[in-house]
């Protein structure tokens, strides 16, 4: 009960991060058609700049400012760099944003060096939550799943409950009738893309110090933000929230369990040794094999399910 309790903690914590990440690229791609290959590089910048103000001034001060910096990068990125290519159709787009991705890793390497920087959890944050049988859980693990639920019901009650979630969501489907009514479109698409960059910015501010902040970091995550989008469905924010849980508790259970073929078959009274045809394969652990789960789970997703678990076929 005590490992099935902590780890299933575990797994949704990390779950949300993901969603922290996956919701941003959701939204604007949903919105805009845009897949932001640079996603994952604006998770990255949220962390740094996360380091650096806190440096300065402090963390919470730095948990607003970051993801403000990080938003207002990324509308600049769209209205100088993506807004001239949108005549041009999805690809340069595509092509630009994996451009920018580069870009940005070169930048923070010039910047802030090759090595970790010390982004440490802030004393306050820093100890045990609570404490069942002989496991503590920590308290910034629950502060980042706070995070996490509070910026899903900020954009749902954004979007559904107030005139401007009722202009983006007009823009998205009728953009000639809201421009006819005095809005500007591109301008919206712009903070559209700036507001979903923040939100990277907003999960580098909680995720770099509960991990490693350093240039490999969006790498790290990158490829795991867009097995999320898909399995959850193109552009369902619903859905990446549901494939952000699933994938985050699947790798953490998996990473804990040190169990193989081999341990099986031989529980059951086989006896499989060096010599068994196989034997590589057999004595490979579900923890060895934890990394490559997200993406056999997105493989067999496109095969059965193409448009995702929430998605629609359009």
């Amino acid at each position: 009960m005590e490992f099935t309790l902590f780890t299933l903690l575990n797994g949704v914590s990390y779950g949300l991060l993901l969603f922290m990440l996956s919701s941003g690229l959701t939204l604007i791609f949903s919105m805009m058609g845009v897949l932001n290959f640079a996603h994952a590089s604006f998770y990255m910048l949220g962390a740094y700049m996360a380091y650096t103000i806190s440096s300065v001034l402090g963390f919470w001060p730095a948990l607003v400012l970051a993801p403000i910096v990080v938003g207002l990068i990324g509308a600049l990125v769209e209205r100088y760099g993506l807004r001239p290519l949108h005549k041009y159709g999805h690809i340069p787009e595509l092509l630009f944003t994996f451009g920018m991705s580069y870009l940005i890793v070169e930048l923070v390497q010039l910047i802030w060096g090759r090595a970790a920087v010390p982004y440490p959890i802030p004393k306050e944050l820093d100890g045990p939550l609570f404490t069942l049988f002989s496991t503590s859980f920590p308290i910034y693990r629950g502060f980042m799943m706070l995070v996490a639920l509070s910026m899903l019901a900020s954009i749902y009650l954004v979007l559904t409950r107030t005139r401007v979630g009722l202009v983006i969501q007009a823009a998205l489907t009728h953009p000639d009738a809201v421009e006819a009514l005095g809005h500007n479109v591109p301008r919206i698409f712009m903070w559209v893309f700036g507001g979903g960059c923040a939100l990277a910015g907003l999960a580098g501010v909680i995720g770099g110090n509960a991990f490693v902040t350093e240039p490999g970091m969006a790498a790290t995550v990158g490829s795991i933000i867009f097995v999320v989008v898909v399995v959850g469905g193109m552009g369902s924010l619903a859905g990446a929230f549901v494939a952000s849980i699933l994938i985050g508790v699947l790798q953490t259970f998996a990473v804990a369990l040190d169990y193989s073929l081999m341990t099986m078959f031989n529980g059951l009274g086989a006896n499989i040794t060096e010599a068994t045809p196989g034997y590589e394969l057999l004595k490979l652990t579900i923890s060895q094999s934890a990394a490559i789960l997200p993406f056999l789970l997105l493989v067999l997703i496109l095969i059965f399910r193409p448009k995702g678990l929430m998605g629609t076929r359009e």
